[in-house]
């Protein structure tokens, strides 16, 4: 007679994360053979940054174990309440010494801060959730999705609208020629302006000033890999997305979302070219922050059977020009993407495809009678986090590991290098990672690490 063997939870979720990392190339993955939903199994989760993105993120892992909190300045009140056994630490390298049952990693940290915290992760075998953008800079994005696959580890970018039914129903439409031949992309975003908290820095070199830093707060460990300089609240926090050194401006900040249909529908894939213009004229001011407006032009190659594309990017309240179709009175959302066909032209909100619509409305109502069927496999959970969690557990990988995310932060980066090198125009060797026209443009595609810090 056999015996039963216990297994403990971390050798079953080591024992099922690895299992779908292999099935993942095959797509076979069934959560139910490798019990994900159990309730003896849940995940130790822990959280480095637990401000701004963070607590959200962590809502989103309720229902596991949430073990450990890290933040260099003072933890959300709200999260120490409602996890009061998570225990608190400053620096995130001391965490993951301490701390060795950790099984999955949340990062929602400033940008800046992004790689060098998840390559740490995954380099000591958690899986990791990454809020976006994935990195700061191209150079980062390229080598954490490698190491994503290397690690063998789940991870998951925190582009929450891919998890949504319509950014799969916006590659069908587009494939069943819902508007007729794709002419051109545009994509925009109200941000900076509209009473965010960054948008005054768009005008403004760096302060003088050196106020004392907060007695919660440890300013060296917040500063990271960037190049030290003194405390602001210009900074922190929130303010930090204005600054070239801590941010990506608007197009980082939100490219990853609103892009991201056009991304996944059309497989894009690498620019071939990039171009930017900007309402930025001194150089004290462009070095330091992004613009309070721009427009970025994207030019992708034919990939196989699909044609090249066209695809301009908006921010700061520029908005592209009005369709010859659009009802009277019809008003683009503050922040979404047009994809312009020659029969008529699909619309979405902010957050993946959410708000899916063609326009005009006449031409949806009739297209509403004949809808393609579901081509595409929809998430099981519309919760990014959730599908993160199940993904780790053995369920049916992540709809945006590391691998896709990568491509989709470097797209929007080389956006904001363009915006570094307005009016020119950027040929992009993506194979061998360079510019080919533009040395300057080179040299922005990663940083010198301060020292004490590494990739």
């Amino acid at each position: 007679m056999k015996t039963k063997t216990k297994l403990s939870r971390r050798a079953f979720l080591a024992r099922s994360s690895a299992a779908a990392a292999a099935a993942s190339s095959f797509h076979i993955v069934s959560s139910k053979v490798f019990g994900a939903d159990a309730p003896s199994n849940k995940m130790n989760i822990a959280a480095v940054g637990v401000g701004g993105m963070g607590p959200g993120n962590i809502r989103g892992c309720a229902n596991e174990n949430i073990v450990a909190f890290c933040d260099c300045d003072k933890v959300n009140g709200r999260m120490l309440k409602r996890f009061p056994k998570a225990r608190i630490y400053k620096d995130y390298r001391v965490m993951f010494d301490k701390e060795k049952d950790i099984d999955g990693v949340i990062v929602a940290t400033p940008d800046h801060t992004h790689a060098v915290i998840t390559m740490e992760a995954m380099r000591r075998g958690k899986h990791v959730y990454c809020q976006k953008p994935l990195t700061h800079t191209v150079y980062e994005a390229r080598k954490v999705a490698e190491a994503a696959k290397k690690y063998k580890v789940v991870t998951q970018m925190g582009n929450q609208g891919h998890s949504t039914p319509q950014t799969r129903m916006l590659r069908e439409w587009l494939e069943d020629g819902a508007i007729g031949e794709l002419k051109e992309v545009c994509a925009w975003t109200d941000r900076p302006v509209g009473g965010h908290p960054w948008s005054n820095f768009a005008v403004q070199a760096r302060s003088k000033d050196t106020p004392p830093v907060p007695k919660s707060m440890n300013w060296d460990l917040w500063i990271g890999p960037a190049a030290m300089r003194p405390y602001h609240p210009d900074y922190h926090p929130m303010r930090w997305r204005a600054w070239v050194d801590f941010g990506t401006g608007a197009l980082g900040d939100m490219g990853c979302h609103i892009l991201d249909p056009a991304f996944y529908a059309l497989q894009l894939g690498a620019p071939e070219t990039i171009e930017a213009t900007t309402t930025h004229w001194k150089s004290e001011v462009s070095s330091e922050t992004y613009p309070r407006a721009s427009i970025v032009r994207y030019r992708f190659p034919a990939r196989g059977k699909r044609p090249a594309v066209k695809l301009t990017w908006y921010d700061g309240r520029l908005l592209p020009p009005v369709p010859e179709y659009f009802e009277a009175g019809k008003r683009f959302p503050a922040s979404g993407a047009l994809f312009v066909g020659g029969k008529s032209a699909i619309m979405h909100g902010s957050h993946g495809a959410k708000g899916l619509r063609i326009v005009p409305e006449t031409k949806m109502k009739e297209y509403a009678k004949h809808l393609p069927k579901p081509k595409y496999p929809r998430v099981k959970s519309e919760r990014h986090e959730h599908d993160w969690i199940q993904a780790c557990k053995g369920g049916q990988p992540c709809c945006s590991p590391f691998e896709y995310g990568g491509a989709l932060t470097e797209m929007a980066l080389l956006g904001i290098i363009a915006i570094r090198q307005p009016n020119e125009l950027l040929r992009w060797d993506s194979a061998n990672l360079r510019f080919t026209n533009n040395e300057k443009a080179n040299e922005l595609l990663h940083i010198d690490y301060r020292d004490g810090w590494k990739l």
